[in-house]
């Protein structure tokens, strides 16, 4: 079993019970708010009604069903982030980095608060010790002389780039044992899952 992989009943999104960078294993007090309570009616989009009954989003013109399609990503999430890896590094590490690889670097340590849902002495303390490593360093805000900038250093990129490299090369023959039909559909869907993400990284 991967070292690193998270306990069969936590979150991914939770910080990981072995985090070195962190005194505190469960240091942030935000919680996720369901955006649409069982029962309840929001409007997508495209400004139609959508109903939440049993926490599935039910659009009579949508033949994609939420619920299933959660469960799909939760159970591919599960097997996903346990793949072997040469990087080894706890998940709240891993978050603050890619934050600031792909989420748009430098941030301000009040926006990575928010983004990782840590308390303010949390994420001060794990930037400082990612600081300590090389993974991230800090400067001055030219806009603000007051707040300071957290950038993330080409060894930090490194991390990233190196668990993609392996996550490739373990997904790879698995990938080719799909049936072709499998492999096509999963091809086109990749437009919409990659459009979905950058959706949520926008309401976030």
């Amino acid at each position: 079993m991967n070292e690193n992989a998270l306990p069969d009943n936590a979150h991914p999104d939770d910080p990981h019970p072995d985090d070195p960078y962190l005194d505190d294993p469960h240091p942030g007090e935000a919680h996720r708010s369901e955006s649409h309570p069982v029962g309840d009616a929001h409007h997508g989009a495209d400004g139609a009604e959508h109903a939440a009954v049993d926490g599935r989003v039910v659009d009579d013109g949508d033949d994609l069903d939420v619920h299933a399609f959660t469960t799909a990503v939760e159970n591919f999430n599960r097997f996903y982030i346990r793949l072997p890896t040469l990087e080894k590094l706890p998940f709240t590490t891993l978050s603050v980095l890619d934050t600031l690889a792909f989420g748009g670097s430098p941030r301000r340590l009040t926006e990575l608060t928010r983004t990782e849902q840590l308390t303010q002495p949390a994420i001060t303390q794990l930037v400082t010790r990612l600081e300590r490593d090389g993974l991230v360093e800090r400067r001055p805000d030219p806009s603000d002389g007051r707040a300071v900038l957290v950038h993330i250093t080409e060894a930090g990129r490194r991390v990233g780039r190196s668990r993609h490299q392996d996550r490739t090369r373990h997904l790879s023959p698995l990938v080719a044992r799909l049936s072709p039909e499998d492999r096509r559909a999963l091809a086109a869907a990749l437009p919409a899952l990659t459009r979905l993400a950058e959706l949520g990284r926008a309401d976030g």
